[in-house]
């Protein structure tokens, strides 16, 4: 259950504030052209709180459904409008105006994705570098030769610093290709190039994970199972256990690693255990029986030993991924550019076929990755919702009716035509954008329930 109230509060923190920043965009333009606003609204449906604010008295409101939120602006199809306020109504503003205000919502979006990363770049964020693990039997990874240890140099001539950056131009440049080709150096400093197969993950639609798909995970250094220290009347200690002593097998079974150990010995509380142990040149059993620890509710087993120091370094498996404030800000800009540019491809990409719809997520979605990316640290975090906000803002720019981009369409041909639209014409406009929102939201649910089910 605190799981689950982690995972919802780190979903409703995006939410909210996303939602926050794209209605404050209309509200302020709003307010600039001289628009009076009625409510400023998070959420839909009935209102649970209000209270009134400022000179013109706007209700602040927070309503029912939590999934969106309004500014309402003084209209006349929407109500009477005194006389001395028909100035202030916001269908008597010329079209230009009206167009600011509406583009003004998914614009504050991508300003706030452009801060976020700014900060980000400017600060410096702790990532692992782009190292490659041994790839999985048959797939395309492992027919291209990679190998366990590499380093990716460059995705398809582009060079890349980070595990992140790695993904994210492997995915904007696969895309389009049958193939693609990483630079890669060992850890014997040999530079290789190596030509992945994307055809794979191409005829299914770049459906889930498609680095995994393509047999590439992150590099797992292994750790031996060698002790580094141990407790004092522990049960480790009890049985004789020194540091440097080596596991070699937990009844009966092979220890290939450190975390063999602890699987083993977690799973068997109160349990006796052979331990297969090698000191020195001596091969010896003992017998452990792990005491019995509660980890969060739970009965688990612990002998009481630490792993010895593997000799790995932090600087040979992270980066630090900093730039000049300037360079930041450009880099801030390229990365909502591209990401902006990426998310219409995929659409497109939906559209015509190439990609599956199984791509695209709902809010049980959005609130596992918000809790996942809140567990790994506020950078991920803030790298989340910043490409949450992106997402918004491009969804919004969609020129479907009942969306910020359908009003733009609108307007734009009202500009051609020279005078507004019926209001039949946008009624019918209305249903369609309706109806294709509730298509989009039952595919978004419909591929949460599955991914819940199939796990």
């Amino acid at each position: 259950m605190s799981n689950f109230l982690y995972y919802l509060a780190a979903f409703a923190l995006v939410l909210g504030s996303l939602i926050i920043v794209h209605e404050f965009g209309h509200y302020v333009v709003a307010r600039r052209v001289g628009v009076k606003v009625l409510r400023f609204s998070l959420g839909f449906g009935r209102v649970l709180w209000s209270k009134r604010f400022g000179r013109d008295g706007t209700e602040w409101a927070i309503s029912l459904f939590p999934l969106g939120g309004y500014v309402k602006m003084l209209d006349e199809r929407e109500g009477e409008v005194a006389a001395e306020e028909l100035h202030r109504s916001f269908n008597r503003q010329s079209v230009w105006r009206r167009m600011a205000i509406v583009v003004a919502g998914p614009l504050a979006n991508l300003v706030l994705a452009v801060v976020v990363y700014w900060g980000l770049f400017a600060y410096g964020t702790q990532e692992p570098r782009p190292i490659l693990g041994t790839p999985s039997l048959a797939s395309p990874a492992a027919a291209a030769g990679i190998e366990n240890g590499e380093r990716v140099l460059s995705v398809g001539g582009e060079p890349v610093q980070s595990w992140q950056e790695m993904r994210w131009v492997f995915l904007r440049r696969a895309v389009d290709h049958d193939s693609i080709e990483l630079e890669v150096i060992n850890p014997r400093n040999e530079i290789t190039l190596r030509r992945l197969d994307l055809s794979s993950v191409r005829e299914a639609g770049w459906e889930g994970d498609a680095l995994e798909k393509l047999g590439i995970g992150f590099f797992r250094p292994r750790i031996p199972a060698v002790i580094g220290k141990v407790g004092a009347e522990s049960a480790a200690a009890l049985a004789g256990l020194l540091p440097g002593d080596e596991i070699l097998q937990i009844d009966g079974k092979p220890v290939s690693g450190w975390p063999d150990v602890v699987r083993s010995v977690r799973a068997s509380p109160a349990r006796p255990l052979d331990f297969e142990v090698r000191r020195n040149a001596e091969r010896f059993l003992v017998v452990i029986t792990p005491a019995v620890v509660d980890d969060k509710g739970i009965q688990v087993g612990r002998i009481g030993a630490a792993v010895k120091d593997p000799g790995f370094s932090r600087s040979e498996l992270m980066i630090t991924v900093r730039y000049a404030p300037l360079a930041a800000l450009g880099k801030a800009v390229d990365e909502t550019w591209d990401k902006s540019v990426f998310s219409l491809v995929m659409m497109g990409k939906m559209i015509t076929g190439e990609m599956s719809w199984r791509n695209i997520s709902g809010p049980v979605t959005i609130a596992d990755y918000a809790g996942q990316s809140a567990k790994l640290g506020i950078a991920y975090y803030l790298k989340f919702l910043a490409l949450v906000s992106i997402s918004l803002a491009v969804l919004n720019l969609l020129p479907i009716p009942i969306l910020d981009g359908g009003h733009l369409l609108y307007y734009v041909l009202e500009i051609v035509k020279r005078r507004p639209l019926s209001e039949r014409s946008m009624e019918i406009g209305q249903q369609i954008g309706l109806a294709l929102m509730l298509m989009l939201m039952a595919c978004a649910f419909y591929n949460d329930i599955n991914r819940l089910i199939s796990g």
